[in-house]
């Protein structure tokens, strides 16, 4: 019998909920025009929805100054519950200056769209320097998170927040599945034990070795590539999709498996988002979560395994969801087959190393990543949407 017959308990123990209800919004759409506005860029829009959703429990909003700053430096929320990304709303000064601690703020989204509302508790100012090297670890602008941080404004609104309505997708409609509906899908399928797994990246070899090693000790498999912003040069969020669902197609029992989009944009934080991706999962419903080689990393700002290190940290049951720990995975030219240092008795010289670093590489130059790299498949769409695009 399952610990969790309800499912694993949300972070902080309830599933949020922030989309308004029909009268709520009528009455907002009612204010529309007379209520200040602040427009959302892709990430700020991408946490309001996550917010909303319950993705991000137990938050209720942006994240006031007490929060922010426990969050920053303890990887705390300010009840000592586990947190460790800021969730922020920042703008201009001359954008915070007119709007009064009280009232609610129209939110825009990207194209100017009214969707969410703000009731303002709070606006501060805070230290860019310390948010950065803390969270990020370096204080250089071209780590992508840090630019972030960097470019964007001085001040800090607060306060909780609500969703007018919950949008499809515009790409991918059939794959989004919320946490209050794959909590629902898991108990359909009987489902006891999930586990999650994040990617930005193409699916190669190395993922599916770990993500198949994974499932044979849990009922269930959560693919949950993320779908939100990400850097310029990586792959878009379509192709890696549509690479999933390739082989998933093939390579994979497709009852035991399901694939989801997350909606949350990409920090580059390392250690700190790999707790963070954790805890995202275990709203989804999901009882363990896949941390392998570099989690979240970008360039060499983070070590090798700085991100299962940082597991160890945590009080376990405080986090509330198991981290499966997994070694970098190669190709073994010795075995044949897909292999870490733990299983493997081949010199480094029998090893092809995987990644969506050479991946990507590889593709620019107008070459099929080998089999032993990536399923012929999935190499052969990569190659076709690196030629258009190109």
């Amino acid at each position: 019998m399952s610990i969790y017959p309800d499912g694993i308990p949300a972070h902080g123990g309830q599933l949020i909920d922030r989309l308004a209800t029909p009268e709520e919004k009528q009455e907002y759409l009612q204010q529309a025009e007379t209520l200040p506005r602040v427009q959302l860029d892709e990430r700020a829009f991408s946490d309001l929805v996550l917010i909303a959703i319950g993705g991000f429990s137990p938050l209720t909003g942006f994240m006031e100054q007490k929060d922010y700053e426990s969050v920053v430096s303890d990887m705390h929320l300010a009840n000592g519950l586990p947190w460790t990304i800021p969730i922020t709303l920042s703008v201009s000064k001359d954008v915070a200056d007119p709007l009064q601690e009280g009232s609610w703020i129209r939110l825009d989204d990207p194209s100017g769209r009214f969707v969410g509302i703000l009731e303002l508790t709070q606006k501060y100012q805070y230290n860019k320097t310390h948010e950065v090297v803390n969270v990020y670890r370096t204080d250089e602008d071209k780590h992508p998170g840090v630019k972030v941080i960097y470019d964007q404004g001085d001040v800090n609104l607060a306060g909780p927040i609500w969703l007018l309505q919950r949008d499809p997708h515009p790409l991918f409609p059939k794959y989004q599945i919320d946490p209050r509906a794959s909590r629902a899908l898991f108990q359909e399928k009987g489902w006891n034990t999930i586990v999650g797994f994040q990617t930005r990246n193409p699916v190669h070899r190395a993922h599916e070795y770990i993500q198949k090693c994974a499932l044979e000790t849990v009922d269930g498999l959560f693919l949950h590539p993320l779908v939100g912003a990400t850097k310029s040069d990586d792959i878009p969020a379509d192709v890696r999709m549509r690479c999933y669902e390739i082989i998933l197609e093939h390579y994979y029992p497709q009852e035991r498996v399901i694939l989801a989009i997350n909606p949350s944009a990409m920090r580059y934080a390392g250690p700190r988002e790999a707790i963070f991706h954790a805890l995202l999962r275990k709203n989804y419903g999901c009882t363990h979560f896949i941390v392998g080689r570099d989690h979240a990393g970008v360039g060499d700002y983070y070590g090798t395994y700085d991100a299962q290190k940082l597991f160890d940290e945590f009080d376990p049951d405080a986090l509330g969801i198991t981290p499966m720990k997994f070694e970098h995975a190669f190709y073994c030219k010795l075995t044949g087959g897909m292999a870490t240092a733990k299983t493997s008795p081949s010199a480094p010289e029998q090893r092809i190393h995987l990644s969506g670093t050479k991946v990507r590489a590889m593709l620019r130059d107008g070459k099929l990543p080998p089999p032993e790299f990536s399923r012929p498949e999935v190499a052969a769409e990569l190659a076709r949407a690196m030629q258009i695009e190109h």
